[in-house]
């Protein structure tokens, strides 16, 4: 049995199983004590978290009480820390290539029905300039893990491409990247890249679970892939992303595991993790749900979201298209500040609609909006759509982007940059109904700006911007 230890770097011991198990007992033993729940809740309301053990006995409690305070403390914290923006971005698929037997995924080996297909730079370039037309200013890329079709050079040229295309007045400012496990090497020459956030899922925390569901391929390797954010670390990557697939393993394990890894990072680098993701299992190609009893339902997923939103204050929650629009309004408001909008999860799916008998998709989609009905939304429910990166170019990221947060000052860049952004894009990509609620937000949400100094300057920013300049940031 490994002993827990936060701040050790082996998978099992800042993972650890009986310390998993232990709490999810603990959970169960406490889920009556309705006093407890409020002391923690009590304790939450200082907005510096709570550990993986109150957080699993916050799931468990089901008082009517505690469920609504839940609800309220996770509103409250994300309006204190992200206001009312919600970051946009959209996936971009490199490649479904993969050597890997993961047996949730399409993209598997063995599977011979999905079309296999890898983009050439120049089909990236067209990609990319799509992406542009649409408005989008953040990416994550996506591959399959394949030594030779998808190698690290690759990677890195695709990278290369993305940032050095100029289109009318498009630009992709930011690129994350959601690629396998890899060594401290390669980490370091994607941080010289200029990526974004460094992103990877654990699928599942649980050793046993996660090698049956990876039964062949690199990926099987437990320990290699669930020590990558400290290898990334290690690299000089400070910004990285966590998540799950809910419905593989029991979410109540994969809930405690997933805040335990979070608490690794903190504290063993200072700085937890910039984003948590929280995709739930959905059908692709050959992979049908019914096949895995573990499906979260969507109360029980909404309080997840929530209560993680109380664990980890400062750390962005991304949602993807796997959810439907009725699930992401009611999401925005327990605590997701990134949302994807527009987004083809098929290799060269923003340049060519693919027919059923051609699916390269890794996932089947659940919101078909496009972008601007996606932005539309948004504002309609009073959220700025953000396409902001300033923070990365400025290089506010890691420890100095979470001590800015952490203290509050992180306001008078977020809004105006959110704001100006926001300004570029109706300018340049909305439709005339989308442009007028977009203005109206701006107008209304300018006065908002905390200093005098940032609020004058940012609405000399959004004259300019209507004077044709572009790419302004704070």
């Amino acid at each position: 049995m490994n002993m827990y230890n936060p701040k050790s770097t082996i998978a099992t011991e800042f993972i650890s199983d009986s310390e998993i198990r232990s709490t999810m007992q603990y959970a169960r033993e406490n889920s009556g004590n309705v006093a407890l729940a409020d002391s923690i809740l009590d304790k939450a309301r200082d907005f510096k978290g709570i550990t993986h053990r109150e957080a699993a006995l916050l799931l468990e409690c089901n008082d009517p009480g505690i469920v609504q305070r839940i609800y309220a403390l996770a509103n409250e914290i994300k309006h204190r820390f992200y206001g009312n923006r919600i970051v946009m971005f959209a996936p971009l698929y490199l490649s479904n290539y993969c050597v890997n037997g993961c047996v949730y995924c399409p993209y598997h080996a063995k599977n011979k029905n999905i079309r296999r297909k890898k983009l050439t730079q120049d089909e990236i370039r067209a990609e990319v300039v799509a992406l542009q037309d649409m408005g989008h200013k953040r990416l994550a890329i996506e591959a399959g893990e394949h030594p030779l079709m998808n190698p690290i050079e690759y990677i890195l040229e695709s990278i290369n491409t993305i940032y050095n295309i100029k289109h009318k007045n498009g630009a992709i400012r930011r690129v994350n990247v959601n690629i396998a496990a890899t060594t401290v090497e390669n980490y370091r020459r994607l941080r010289d890249a200029g990526i974004g956030t460094y992103i990877l899922f654990q699928e599942t925390y649980n050793k046993e679970n996660y090698e049956a569901l990876h039964p062949t391929g690199p990926k099987k390797d437990y320990a290699w892939h669930t020590e990558a954010m400290d290898r990334a670390m290690q690299g000089g990557i400070d910004d990285v992303g966590i998540g799950v697939l809910f419905g593989l393993e029991t979410y109540r394990y994969d809930f405690v595991g997933l805040l335990m890894h979070a608490e690794h990072l903190e504290a063993t680098y200072g700085v937890g993790p910039h984003t948590i993701s929280v995709p739930r299992l959905c059908k692709a190609d050959d992979i049908d749900t019914d096949n895995f009893e573990n499906a979260v339902p969507d109360d029980i997923f909404f309080k997840i979201v929530a209560i993680i939103r109380i664990a980890v204050p400062y750390t962005g929650m991304i949602i993807s298209t796997r959810e439907s629009a009725k699930s992401r309004e009611r999401l925005l408001e327990l605590g997701i500040s990134q949302i994807s909008g527009g987004s083809r999860t098929s290799v060269g799916g923003y340049v060519t609609e693919e027919t059923p008998d051609e699916n390269s998709a890794q996932f089947d989609i659940a919101d078909h909006r496009t972008l601007d009905e996606v932005v539309a939304w948004l504002l309609d429910l009073n959220h700025i759509p953000s396409f902001c990166t300033a923070c990365y170019r400025e290089g506010r990221t890691g420890d100095r982007f979470m001590t800015l947060l952490k203290n509050g000052q992180i306001s008078n860049c977020c809004l105006p940059n959110a704001l100006i952004t926001l300004k570029e894009y109706i300018r340049d990509y909305a439709s005339p109904a989308t442009r007028e609620k977009g203005e109206a937000m701006i107008k209304r949400m300018l006065a908002d700006i905390p200093n005098e100094r940032a609020r004058a300057k940012a609405a000399e920013y959004l004259d300019r911007i209507d004077n044709g300049e572009r790419d302004f940031r704070f």
